[in-house]
């Protein structure tokens, strides 16, 4: 694996949603690293990729209420615990779970394994409301997916909340999670 600035060379084999990303960083002028990969199915391959971005990618979970009225789209720190219970107290949900992958992909464009803040750029309904960890807040960095699995993208923290956002049409709410047991 390489770290590259900016958009691949070529664009051939990438999906859609992949170089509608690229696309829509370039657009707003944001500067961004980049690794390709295989898929991430454990701990071993993330660490990995976060060593070649030199940044922790967030863990991203994309969730709802029970009654699937309230999606949320959570960014905590890959090395937490999530619990829900801690969580739902936060934002006054109760009954959180994790959406389905028709919901995925029907509010951010996204499949399984490639949740991403990304995903934001697609949710032109403003349907989910995005939840970030105040200690991602406090990185100067973050990575996350161009919405597929395949790459890893590193972003300054704050060009993503006063450029990315704001772009989007979307906020963030902070929460604290512990995520201890």
């Amino acid at each position: 694996m390489e770290l590259y600035k900016g958009r691949p060379e070529s664009m051939e084999g990438r999906l859609p949603r992949e170089v509608r990303t690229y696309d829509y960083l370039d657009e707003l002028g944001l500067e961004y690293y980049r690794t390709d990969h295989e898929p991430a199915d454990n701990m071993e391959a993330c660490n990995v990729i976060d060593s070649v971005l030199g940044v922790i990618i967030c863990k991203n979970l994309f969730l709802c209420n029970r009654q699937k009225t309230n999606f949320y789209l959570l960014m905590m720190p890959g090395d937490k615990k999530f619990k829900t219970k801690e969580l739902s107290s936060q934002i006054g949900s109760s009954r959180l779970s994790f959406a389905d992958a028709d919901d995925m992909l029907k509010y951010l464009d996204i499949e399984p394994g490639s949740v991403s803040i990304m995903g934001l750029m697609n949710d032109k309904g403003h349907d989910v409301q995005l939840l970030i960890d105040e200690d991602v807040l406090d990185g100067e960095e973050l990575g996350c997916h161009p919405c597929v699995c395949t790459s890893s993208l590193k972003l300054n923290t704050k060009e993503v909340l006063d450029k990315f956002l704001p772009a989007t049409g979307h906020d963030y709410k902070t929460v604290h999670l512990v995520g201890e047991d």
